[in-house]
């Protein structure tokens, strides 16, 4: 059975000129490693944990036109 995961002090922060989504979870902090998917979404880890993602093409991937 699934569980309700509650996210406190999740920031969303985006550049228009760029189409990027910045995506952190807590406080915005420096990330020490990062992967790629194929899709474009770049995973930014601290400590093997995941502290936010950044999105290329968001208004692509998101359906924000």
């Amino acid at each position: 059975m699934a569980e309700k995961l509650v996210l406190d002090k999740v920031r969303f922060n985006y550049d228009s000129e760029g189409d990027v989504l910045y995506i952190s979870f807590g406080e915005p902090e420096a990330a020490d490693d990062s992967d790629v998917t194929e899709e474009g979404i770049i995973v930014r880890l601290r400590q093997d944990k995941i502290v936010g993602l950044t999105i290329l093409n968001a208004q692509e991937k998101l359906y924000l036109r």
